[in-house]
């Protein structure tokens, strides 16, 4: 974890954003192996994105994010890249989903929280969601 201006070719920047998403219905799915498919889904996403993952937790029924990004994507491209993603890919893998929800994996919602200097409030928060063991 840095704090570190982001320097690119013609910006400066030090955004970052605590996104919160969950399945529809609030269902608890997130939970063994598709919770841990999910979250390896969205490190790769972020990765391939130029995304750094300050801190996530996957609970059974919503996910946390705390992250840093770059300027050339809204907060909107980076949650519909990665609901979009994990959607297509957990239902692909566990097709039990697909009978528990035929189109989307996620609800239409999504939680933003721009964050300046509360850093650690925000880590802290992450830090003691209650997170089920994944088996």
């Amino acid at each position: 974890m840095s704090r570190k201006m982001r320097h690119d070719r013609h910006t400066v920047s030090l955004l970052t954003d605590h996104m919160v998403f969950s399945p529809k219905y609030r269902g608890k799915i997130l939970t063994g192996d598709i919770a841990m498919f999910a979250e390896a889904i969205i490190r790769k996403t972020c990765k391939e994105l130029d995304i750094e993952i300050i801190d996530m937790a996957v609970n059974p029924d919503h996910v946390h994010l705390f992250i840093q990004f770059p300027p050339k994507y809204s907060v909107s491209f980076i949650a519909k890249m990665l609901k979009g993603r994990t959607s297509r890919i957990l239902r692909k893998e566990f097709p039990e989903l697909k009978k528990w929800c035929k189109q989307n994996l996620w609800a239409p919602s999504c939680y933003h929280g721009s964050v300046g200097h509360g850093w650690e409030v925000v880590e802290n928060y992450i830090a003691g969601q209650d997170r089920k063991p994944k088996g």
